[in-house]
């Protein structure tokens, strides 16, 4: 295999496992009725729309289809991707949605 065939495969690798990483945030988000784009945004306010989510988003199901995604797994893979500011705001989340349930 040539130097630049194996450079080509691990972008492409790796790119197709951030397209992954996407949809298992945005499909989370579906599932704990969060509007990913938001909660995106609120992590990342100074990008552009991102082209990969709004990819992603299309890709969800509702989530009374949706298999169950735990929020260990959705952080897991955000830090494997370096996306800490994305990681602390879905912990916010969390915690505005532990609250509800205390408030109850």
């Amino acid at each position: 295999m040539k130097h630049n065939d194996l450079e080509e495969r691990i972008i492409q690798n790796y790119q197709n496992d951030e397209k992954m990483m996407i949809l298992v945030f945005a499909q989370w988000c579906v599932n704990h009725d969060l509007n990913p784009e938001e909660l995106y945004l609120q992590a990342y306010p100074n990008q552009e729309k991102n082209l990969a989510l709004k990819e992603a988003i299309e890709l969800t199901v509702p989530k009374d289809e949706a298999g169950d995604i735990s929020t260990e797994t959705l952080l897991g893979v955000l830090s494997l991707f370096g996306n800490d500011d994305l990681a602390f705001v879905i912990n916010q989340e969390i915690g505005k949605m532990k609250n509800q349930i205390v408030d109850s």
